[in-house]
């Protein structure tokens, strides 16, 4: 598996776990959108160029 395979496979494990535990409902939807969220607020924070060059590696490392 990936390694970003595996960051979802545990940001998944961790959005479920905030979910089913008996914590504050509003803070399980920050825990939620925090590590759900975290990898797309910070691929629009990278300049387009940035976005440029990470798009052809992960085409490369897909055999694109």
């Amino acid at each position: 598996m990936s390694p970003l395979g595996k960051y979802y496979v545990g940001a998944g494990i961790v959005a479920v776990l905030a979910i089913v535990l008996p914590i504050p409902t509003i803070l399980t939807w920050l825990v939620v959108l925090g590590v759900l969220g975290a990898p797309v607020v910070a691929y629009f924070m990278l300049d387009e160029s940035q976005r440029a060059r990470l798009r052809r590696i992960r085409r490369r490392q897909i055999g694109g």
